[in-house]
């Protein structure tokens, strides 16, 4: 994947939720993805896993940027709706949501998410996403 555009990075560097979640964008070119966060206990619940809020969060964002990196760099992007699979408790050391583009469109824009909990080097998906994103004006 290539660089990360500036207007992406910047853009992500505004982004409150994410610097509460302690995550980084990874890579984010061609219609795809990559976030990665600690799991924090501050986005725990109260069985100790983190709350799937986290991986919704962390998943949303990737899709998020994923679509936005199909558009020109004047454009935003708003989610329209996701659908969400808790597959497995969110325990490791931390989540790495990845999202690729389905459908690019001017008016709407399908991306499919998918969120894995890093524990010892080995990755376990903890969750499926499906989205629609639609291009807006900043």
């Amino acid at each position: 994947m290539s660089a990360i555009a500036p207007h992406l990075a910047a853009s992500f560097e505004r982004q409150g939720m994410m610097k509460t979640f302690g995550a980084m964008l990874l890579s984010c070119a061609d219609g795809r993805c990559e976030i990665e966060a600690p799991i924090l206990a501050l986005a725990s619940q109260q069985h100790g896993y983190g709350h799937a809020a986290l991986p919704f969060g962390l998943a949303d964002s990737a899709m998020g940027y994923a679509a936005l990196s199909t558009l020109p760099a004047d454009r935003e992007v708003v989610t329209a709706e996701i659908k969400v699979n808790l597959m497995s408790p969110s325990v490791g050391d931390a989540l790495i949501a990845r999202a690729r583009v389905i459908k690019p469109g001017k008016r709407l824009i399908v991306v499919l998410g998918e969120v894995f909990a890093r524990r010892d080097g080995a990755e376990r998906q903890v969750a499926l996403l499906t989205g629609t994103l639609v291009p807006v004006d900043p």
